[in-house]
């Protein structure tokens, strides 16, 4: 068996120009952006839109499935804030499979971050599109036509809302990624202040009684309800992928990671409490816009629920632009490596954008966002974000022991019990999403397995020998200590 083509953290970085300034990405993220970057990416459908879907699998126990989710997520967050401090390069989970695993599971973790960042884009998109419809009829009380704003599987035609969010959201990311830091900043800090407004309004109509039964469907729900809260923490890791662009990513992308981690999970308990505690389980499970339901019910009036609907509107095109984002310096990375095509790697010498990659990226998403439903595409989703997320603690793992002078300005806690417990929750969380779910990932994998046989490997630049050029100075720099 021929030995698994690995790339060192070393030449990753070296190639990438990651350490220099003029590699084509400009260094223009500092600390909060990318703090604010990473909230950006998190809170929006799954708990605006998602809520609903666990509260009606666990009850009032989801906030102990918020919890469990979250502790899967700070088990691997651990992972990719070594790993994104080691490796400050674009290429997020893929590159550190690529240096932990070697190129075949670093090309499957590249295919699963499609479901990750770029399937998830198009169901915060219709999640967004549902919001729309909110604010729409709180403003004016008319709606929407259905026919105009949901797919097929929802009973209309197509997702006009949900493709135009995805188009607004490629436009402002071709521009330039100074004016999307800022744009993600601003409704980042928006999203939040919407949430702790909706806090003190569900707070105030706090009733004990609604609490209970605190857990009517067991274990059994608590473990379901996890499954679905997990979906409203999916993107933190999309930090990550501004490697290249955060000034000092070395030191700041462990920040910003834990950060994001440690306020999301403040915020959804305390949403998760205030809604049950106002209306009980019944009143918010299985409701779409189930925050603005709360508001209207509490207050008696739309105008609250309105308030609501827009800051939902924010925060889901937030979600739309940083994983966007995301996904296409995965592609770009990728396309550096040759295992997809070089259009994804051409950077604008104007914006300092991949306009072409992402402007395709955009019209490949839009097509789901337009005619597929919600549901459909969460538990796809979920699952690849779980397969990606056990490989990163396993890369962390197998580079302690072949790279252990790799400089880290961030070490994995109780290593190695840290990244068996990240990969044990994550492997759980897949067990929970059912057969169904698995079968569908299973095809998707062997679909990607082709795709490599047949177009990657072949193509790749390391297969060809085209990535020795690493010199001494290179590895030099990339070992030293920040």
């Amino acid at each position: 068996m021929p030995a698994p083509r690995i790339k060192s953290p070393a030449l990753l970085v070296a190639e990438s120009g990651a350490d220099r300034e003029g590699h084509g990405l400009r260094r223009t993220l500092g600390r909060f952006q990318l703090v604010c970057f990473g909230i950006g990416a998190i809170v929006g459908t799954g708990i605006f839109v998602g809520l609903s879907d666990s509260v009606a699998q666990a009850g009032p126990a989801v906030v102990v499935s918020f919890v469990l989710a979250a502790v899967t997520c700070v088990f691997t967050a651990f992972a990719f804030a070594e790993l994104g401090g080691a490796i400050p390069v674009s290429g997020s989970s893929y590159s550190f499979a690529y240096a932990g695993l070697g190129e075949t599971t670093a090309f499957l973790v590249g295919w699963c971050l499609l479901l990750e960042y770029g399937v998830s884009v198009s169901a915060v998109a219709v999640g967004w599109s549902q919001y729309v419809d909110e604010l729409l009829h709180s403003l004016t009380g008319l709606n929407l036509p259905h026919a105009l704003a949901a797919g097929p599987g929802d009973g209309g035609v197509v997702n006009l809302p949900a493709v135009i969010v995805i188009a607004l959201a490629s436009v402002l990311l071709v521009r330039g990624v100074r004016e999307s830091a800022r744009a993600t900043a601003a409704m980042a800090v928006l999203k939040i202040a919407v949430l702790v407004a909706f806090c003190a309004i569900g707070f105030v109509a706090f009733q004990d009684g609604n609490l209970s039964p605190f857990s009517p469907a067991g274990l059994g729900g608590i473990g379901a309800g996890t499954t679905a809260a997990f979906f409203s923490y999916i993107g933190f890791d999309a930090i990550t992928t501004a490697g290249e662009e955060a000034r000092d990513p070395r030191r700041d992308i462990p920040f910003a990671i834990l950060v994001c981690i440690g306020v999301v999970t403040l915020l959804y308990c305390a949403v998760a409490l205030a809604a049950i505690g106002a209306l009980g389980g019944d009143g918010v499970g299985d409701r779409p816009a189930a925050l603005s339901h709360v508001v209207n019910e509490v207050t008696g009036s739309a105008v609250g629920g309105g308030v609501i609907a827009f800051g939902a509107v924010v925060a889901i095109a937030s979600v739309v632009l940083a994983v966007m984002y995301g996904q296409t310096r995965i592609l770009m990375s990728m396309s550096r490596d040759g295992l997809v095509p070089r259009v994804f790697e051409k950077v604008s010498p104007r914006t300092a954008t991949p306009v072409a990659g992402t402007l395709i990226v955009g019209v490949v998403f839009a097509v789901p966002a337009a005619f597929a439903s919600l549901d459909s595409v969460v538990n796809l989703c979920t699952i690849g974000t779980l397969a990606t997320m056990v490989t990163v603690n396993i890369a962390v793992i197998a580079l302690r022991r072949r790279e252990p002078d790799l400089a880290r300005t961030f070490r994995v806690p109780l290593y190695p019990a840290t990244p068996l417990l990240g990969i044990g929750f994550c492997l759980y969380l897949i067990y929970e999403t059912g057969p169904a779910t698995w079968f569908q990932f299973a095809v998707f994998l062997a679909a990607g397995l082709l795709l490599y046989a047949g177009y990657g490997r072949r193509n790749s630049r390391l297969g060809r020998g085209g990535d020795q050029g690493l010199t001494p100075g290179d590895a030099g720099r990339v070992r030293q200590e920040a």
